[in-house]
């Protein structure tokens, strides 16, 4: 993208006598994705984009345009300058570092150097190692991208960077003739194709075929309040969904969070600190800077049960009296957003052993398929991918349609041991009709007093 740099200055130059702030962000990819459906191909989409777009800040509204053709970027200024000359608002931006940068992703096996039949065959080899007796059907999905951004604005700053990121998922559905029962799995990260050559395959997909095979023959969940082990997926799951989303500064501006005006107060037992961390390389979520070109670094919202922190952008940190945590997010065609990056729960001190050995009458839970979270009034619902009873410390009695649900700042403060392993599990968020790569994660958590529901 240097050849844009340039490019960009002269924009920026004839525009900041106009306005109280431009920046400038363009990018292009090259992009791989690939659906098979019980083994056989069903879409390939692979291609090269580039797309730029500009914003300005003047009399506190924002103007802001997009185009896929960098002829046109004077044109797309023009029209960014005509919307916020239409508009008044009460934007303002937090203060932020100046930087000039240049970040490469570290890459041992470039995408463009595996052709697409390799790719097709991993993926099958996965589908076809799930395809066990009972599995029913199989769905496959592969994905690469590698990204060159610039970043330029009027105060200063020139961040460059160029990122590789990949993901492959497999489902499988298994049937006794009955009922139907799920597997699924899915690895990659923001590194290049050794992250799936460098894993056994043929294990992978046939764990996943297992896994629903076994859900059949596992028994209906019990209901009621039960202590609970959520296993490192599920913990990520809930710690992302019931805190995360509540301490997004927008959310937080627009009344629609439990946590609004807590900062300092207590909101989980003193065992608990979570973070949310763009800076960790292994997480999916992971960028050096965000979108509006502010450096990340590791931001404890939670330490010790105390709220000490939000995520925010420049524009929801200056609303709220803070500094931006580097939190802004999206595309280059769409507006920046408050998200999360990677957010988990730090490990404690426990054994797995030791969490479970006091429960006389407990759940185990792993895994998850999806849930629901209303901020505004502290509620979540998350549904487990499969369960274990806990008898007099030991697992014992696999069970099925499980879910989790609660109030988040009593299920927070009833997070009474926590263990001391660690994952962290990668996935796509959604907000604002906006999707974002994610991690989230933490180690095997004990929850007391939590609320499981299951048809048993």
């Amino acid at each position: 993208m240097e050849e844009y740099i340039n490019l960009f200055e002269k924009i920026i130059e004839k525009t900041i006598p106009q306005v109280d702030y431009i920046d400038v962000r363009a990018g292009m990819s090259d992009n791989t994705s690939i659906l098979m459906k019980d083994g056989k191909v069903d879409e390939i989409n692979t291609g090269m984009s580039l797309g730029a777009r500009i914003r300005v800040l003047k009399n506190g509204a924002w103007g802001f345009a997009y185009t896929t053709d960098l002829s046109k970027l004077n044109e797309i200024t023009d029209t960014a300058i005509q919307l916020s000359n239409s508009l008044t608002g009460d934007v303002e931006l937090s203060e932020s570092e100046i930087i000039k940068d240049k970040v490469e992703v570290d890459v041992k096996i470039p995408f463009k150097d595996v052709s697409i039949e390799e790719k097709k065959e991993i993926i099958k080899e996965a589908s076809d190692a799930a395809s066990i007796d009972k599995v029913n059907s199989t769905t496959a999905g592969y994905s690469d991208g590698e990204i060159n951004e610039l970043f330029m604005n009027s105060e200063g700053s020139e961040i460059q960077t160029k990122t590789s990121k990949v993901r492959m998922a497999l489902n499988a559905s298994a049937t006794d003739g009955e009922i139907i029962q799920f597997g699924h799995d899915s690895l990659g990260g923001v590194k290049g194709f050794e992250v799936i050559a460098d894993v056994d395959i043929e294990e992978f997909g046939r764990k996943i075929g297992e896994k629903a095979v076994r859900l059949l023959d596992a028994e209906p969940a019990p209901s009621g309040q039960f202590t609970t082990i959520a296993d490192p997926l599920l913990t990520g799951v809930l710690i992302h969904e019931a805190l995360g989303h509540a301490v997004e500064g927008d959310l937080i501006l627009q009344n629609d969070s439990i946590l609004k005006d807590r900062l300092g107060e207590k909101i989980a037992s003193d065992i608990v600190n979570i973070f949310d961390d763009a800076s960790k390389r292994d997480g999916f979520g992971y960028y050096p800077y965000d979108v509006e070109g502010v450096k990340t670094k590791p931001n404890q919202l939670v330490k010790d049960g105390q709220l000490i922190s939000l995520l925010n952008s420049r524009e929801t940190a200056s609303k709220l009296g803070m500094k931006s945590s580097g939190n802004a997010r999206s595309i280059i065609a769409d507006k920046p957003i408050v998200r999360m990056s990677n957010t988990f729960l730090q490990p404690g001190d426990n054994s797995f052993d030791e969490l479970i050995e006091d429960i006389p009458d407990g759940i185990y839970l792993k895994g998850s398929r999806g849930g629901q979270v209303d901020t505004a009034k502290g509620i979540f619902q998350f549904n487990a991918a499969e369960g274990y009873l806990i008898k007099n410390g030991e697992i014992s009695t696999p069970v099925r349609d499980v879910s989790l649900s609660g109030n988040i700042l009593e299920t927070l403060k009833n997070i009474d041991a926590i263990g001391n392993d660690f994952k962290l599990n990668m996935g796509f968020c959604g907000k604002g009709g906006q999707t974002a790569p994610v991690g989230d994660g933490g180690p095997h958590t004990r929850i007391l007093n939590a609320l499981v529901g299951g048809m048993g």
